[in-house]
Order: C-alpha cells, then structure tokens, then sequence
C-alpha cells in the first residue's frame, strides 16, 4: 500500500515561522487512513531524510517566502522551488531537496507537493502567529485537507 507524509515545518517560536507545524497539529486531530502520517518536521529538514524513506507521497506545509501579501496561500510542486531559484520555502527550503535525494539514494524518494502560506512576521520572538495569518489559517488547513485527499485519491487508482 502506497504511504503519504504530511510534514508541518518550522519554528513555532518565530511567530509565523511555525505556521506549517501549528497547520499538522490542527490536522493531526482528525482521523486519517492508516498509511496517512502526520509529522511535525520542525526545522531539522536536512536530518530527517530517513524518515522521507518508504513514502510514495509528501505533502510539506510551511511558510513560503514570494512576492505576494502576507496570508497569500500558495501551492507549489518540487519542481516549482527546483527550477526557480527565486522561489523558496523557507530557510528550511534547500535541506528539505537535500533530504528528498538522500532518501532517493537509499530507497524510494516520495513525490513531494508543497502547501505554504506567506509570513508576515517570522523574526520576532513569538509563540503567536500574526492576526494575519490567524484569519487565513481555517482556509490553509481545509486547502490541506483537500490535498491529502487528493493523494488520497491518486493512490487509490
């Protein structure tokens, strides 16, 4: 049976920094198959390549840093961040590609889709995300939800 990893990065003490791991742990509290797995990857992207191994799926849901207005929800492939190097994640961005080709060189290497929101403070002190980001957050997560449903689906073809 075909496995997705749903892994929430980032650092919950930088504000809206920790966006994707606050986005795993609301997730976390639904029931999902059991080959659905819901991580919260914090900021150890480089390290964590053996946990990438034996995953046909990754969905990654972080802060995304483009030209848009703080809350804009966007929706990346990895071939998205690979071919421009304008886009990034995060800071956590190039660790996460080291990481999926790690686990490709050891095994198999999951297809990886990206869901981000973009920050508007990730550098201040703060256990709070912005109020911002607060009000997109219910949307972030059902755009999660409606992800992991769509592996879902794919997997089942």
């Amino acid at each position: 049976m075909k496995k997705l990893l749903v892994l929430g990065i980032g650092n919950i003490l930088l504000g809206d920094e920790g966006f994707g791991v606050h986005a795993v742990e609301e997730l976390k509290k639904e029931n999902w198959p059991e080959f659905v797995h819901l991580v919260d990857g914090g900021t150890f992207t480089h390290d964590i390549f053996h946990i990438l191994e034996g995953y046909d799926g990754l969905l990654v849901l972080d802060i995304v840093h483009g030209t848009r207005e703080p809350g804009t929800i966007y929706y990346l492939e990895e071939k998205d961040i690979i071919q421009n190097d304008k886009q990034r994640l995060s800071l956590h961005d190039i660790d996460l590609v080291d990481s999926l080709n790690m686990a490709g060189a050891i095994g198999k290497r999951p297809e990886m889709r990206i869901l981000g929101m973009e920050p508007e403070n990730y550098t201040d002190w703060s256990m709070e995300m912005t109020d911002t980001c607060k009000a997109v957050f219910p949307q972030f997560v059902e755009r999660a939800r409606q992800e992991i449903k769509r592996f879902v689906e794919e997997f089942a073809q």
